[in-house]
């Protein structure tokens, strides 16, 4: 009887470290599927992070972008006015350097016109007006102004006005032979044609 209740206390014994060795087992299985439950929120919590600061970053930098345009625009703005303005000068005194070059002319002239009241010697004073006449023309000529030629040249259209054609013996048909009122050309632009007579084909 007694080896009986031994016999029972042993199958007792090793049935209940058989149950502790499946609950150990169902734990150890357990562990692995139970991990990512664990794992999942702190991975969702690092690319939310993630996320976060690519937003800010792409927050910041349009920011910055922005702030660059506005700037160049202001500087394009400022470029407008700033042309705008020196233009406006440069056409206001685009004269101012020719005016000064002719002040010393005027000045001679009102001279020539106060010595007519006194003068006497005529020749001088029309030396004196010659001067002036010749400063004058340098000043013109300084600037790009030029008298056209015409006097004993052939006839250009381009360049002279005839007003009249006259017969002559020692001028080949179709010659300038008198110019009545000077032509002028800026930087080889005609200005003004030469007003002139032509010679003429006695024949014609």
């Amino acid at each position: 009887m007694a080896a009986e209740q031994k016999e029972n206390q042993t199958d007792k014994i090793i049935e209940g470290e058989e149950v502790q060795d499946v609950e150990a087992e169902q734990s150890a299985e357990a562990t692995p599927e139970q991990q990512p439950e664990i794992e999942e929120p702190l991975a969702e919590a690092s690319v939310e992070d993630a996320l976060r600061q690519e937003n800010e970053n792409l927050q910041q930098q349009v920011k910055e972008n922005l702030e660059k345009a506005l700037l160049a625009q202001a500087e394009m703005e400022n470029l407008r006015k700033r042309t705008a303005r020196d233009m406006e000068n440069a056409h206001k005194y685009a004269l101012d350097k020719f005016t000064k070059e002719l002040l010393p002319v005027i000045d001679s002239l009102e001279l020539g016109l106060f010595a007519t009241d006194t003068a006497e010697d005529t020749d001088s004073l029309k030396q004196g007006m010659d001067l002036t006449l010749k400063k004058f023309l340098d000043v013109m000529q300084k600037f790009g102004v030029s008298v056209v030629e015409a006097e004993g040249e052939k006839f250009d259209p381009e360049k002279h006005e005839a007003i009249s054609m006259q017969e002559v013996d020692d001028a080949e048909p179709g010659t300038v032979i008198t110019v009545i009122q000077k032509g002028y050309e800026l930087n080889g632009r005609l200005v003004r044609p030469a007003m002139v007579v032509v010679s003429r084909d006695k024949n014609a």
